[in-house]
């Protein structure tokens, strides 16, 4: 039992535990179905619109529904929600499992994403009122963001491994062990929590959510493999539309679902901002290293998975080394900074990768995410500490929907940017097909007669690697500049420590 009030004990440090559980599994289903894909064409033989939608709609729902989700929590109880959406994640990874059909696995998948957009914020939310103590409170969100991280690395190979010895059912069926478990230990450890005046909900601002976040989110993807059409560009600027009346709409509604108050909070503007940038720096650099590992490198699926889960070992020491320097009284504006510098450095080095260099990209790969991840940790901190602790579900939802729209936006610049050197690199004498992406160049050689198909793939190859070395070096600066706003637009700030005691607060939930 806790003897201080004002710090965590056992039972809270337990009901962490319990908590990252959904983390991991949701942050596992971004990536689970890579080599799940295949499989799942051969049996239920979608079509290709179909197969797009079997991998993309889980982020898409999700994406849409964060911000909707956050306020649901903060006005009626984020214990509550996060377990209704286990109910509803175990359900459909059930039904995903047994799916016969391409559309009852869309329907499944969507499902999934509903559930997975209750549980990330509400994770996070309860993590905020369970720990009160400052000190301890930045080591539970260390954690959280570590799990959230490697999680995406597990998901595709622990896909790998289950479709090599099981069906492709199998990948859904380990959500259900988890998701039992919390329903079982959640009511038990858990507390309830809410705001005790949310005021009335505001139902315009759900759709006009979706509208402005789905839309922009779906143009991004799109721009990387499809180029910068007129149809990914109107959806983007429409999304945009969409997402100005959604901020006047919370300027003037009398119950907002995003209170403006929020971005008031010192600190909050700021690092809601500087995690878009650091989740941008993430996952540019997956676009490229996915593909170089299998493609350049030609490793199998199963074997790239394994060694891309070499950098989670530096990802393991990133969040607790910042915390141990905030602790010991170094600026939280100096660490963020000197992660996005040590971030930029591991694009740099991967600016530095050839067609043969696997341990050098595998490295750029670990220090580029060990500097954001402990950017992460620290922005997550000051925004759920900037936050009165009523609206944490809100403020969780917002950093993980900067977060989506920063991975969205990095595949579209970033891939954009590589895409255009490999055109450029090519040989202009290669087929049409070969000079639009990687893949199409190692199919059409693989047609082509001995030393001319051989020729192709070097020629290919090199130019991707062109490519990724573009994009880091355009990564490597982006970083570094945004060091320079961090290090000054954090300066002297402080995390407060409330306990939240406008806050509705029990082990009971009543």
């Amino acid at each position: 039992m806790t003897t201080n009030p004002s710090r965590a004990g056992r039972r809270e440090w337990t009901a962490l535990g319990v908590l990252m559980l959904p983390l991991l599994l949701v942050s596992m289903d971004v990536s689970v179905l890579y080599f799940a894909i295949p499989a799942i064409s051969a049996d239920l033989d979608p079509s290709g619109a179909q197969q797009l939608w079997i991998f993309d709609i889980y982020g898409f729902v999700l994406a849409g529904l964060l911000m909707t989700t956050g306020s649901l929590g903060d006005r009626f109880g984020r214990r509550r929600l996060l377990l209704l959406g286990a109910a509803a994640f175990g359900a459909a990874s059930l039904l995903a499992a047994y799916a016969h059909t391409a559309e009852t696995l869309i329907a499944a998948r969507a499902v999934l994403g509903v559930g997975g957009a209750t549980l990330m914020p509400s994770t996070m939310a309860l993590v905020r009122t369970m720990f009160t103590d400052p000190a301890q409170r930045a080591k539970a969100i260390g954690l959280w963001s570590g799990v959230m991280t490697a999680g995406i690395a597990l998901g595709s190979v622990m896909s790998g491994v289950l479709v090599e010895h099981f069906w492709w059912g199998s990948v859904f069926l380990v959500n259900l062990p988890a998701m039992a478990l919390l329903l079982i230990l959640g009511p038990v450890l858990l507390p309830e929590s809410r705001s005790p005046s949310p005021g009335r909900f505001d139902l315009l601002s759900v759709p006009l959510s979706m509208a402005a976040v789905l839309p922009v989110v779906y143009g991004l993807k799109e721009i990387p493999t499809e180029g910068w059409h007129v149809r990914y560009v109107m959806s983007v600027t429409v999304g945009l539309l969409f997402a100005a009346w959604f901020v006047h709409r919370q300027r003037t509604a009398a119950f907002p679902l995003v209170p403006p108050a929020l971005f008031r909070g010192r600190g909050f503007t700021p690092a809601v901002v500087l995690n878009l940038v650091s989740a941008f720096g993430m996952m540019g650099s997956s676009y490229f290293t996915t593909q170089y590992l299998q493609s350049v490198l030609d490793k199998s699926a199963l074997e790239a998975a394994l060694w891309a889960l070499l950098p989670s070992v530096l990802i393991g020491f990133a969040a607790p080394l910042a915390m141990g320097l905030v602790r010991r009284g170094v600026e939280r504006a100096h660490v963020v900074a000197g992660g996005f510098v040590v971030a930029a450095a591991g694009y740099g080095l991967l600016a530095m990768a050839a067609t043969d260099s696997l341990w050098l990209v595998l490295a750029a790969c670990g220090v580029m995410a060990g500097g954001i991840v402990a950017v992460m940790s620290q922005l997550t901190d000051l925004a759920l500490s900037s936050a009165p602790v009523e609206k944490a579900g809100t403020a969780s939802s917002l950093m993980e929907t900067g977060t989506e729209f920063g991975g969205a936006l990095s595949m579209a610049v970033l891939g954009s940017v590589g895409t255009a050197v490999y055109h450029h690199e090519m040989p202009a004498s290669a087929p049409d097909a070969a000079r639009e992406t990687l893949g199409s160049a190692l199919a059409v050689a693989g047609r082509a007669p001995g030393a001319t198909g051989e020729a192709l793939a070097v020629a290919a190859r090199a130019a991707f690697t062109d490519g990724m070395r573009g994009a880091a070096l355009a990564g490597m600066v982006l970083l570094l500049a945004a060091a320079v706003p961090a290090a000054r637009a954090l300066r002297g700030i402080r995390v407060r420590e409330n306990a939240g005691q406008a806050d509705r607060l029990s082990p009971s939930g009543v």
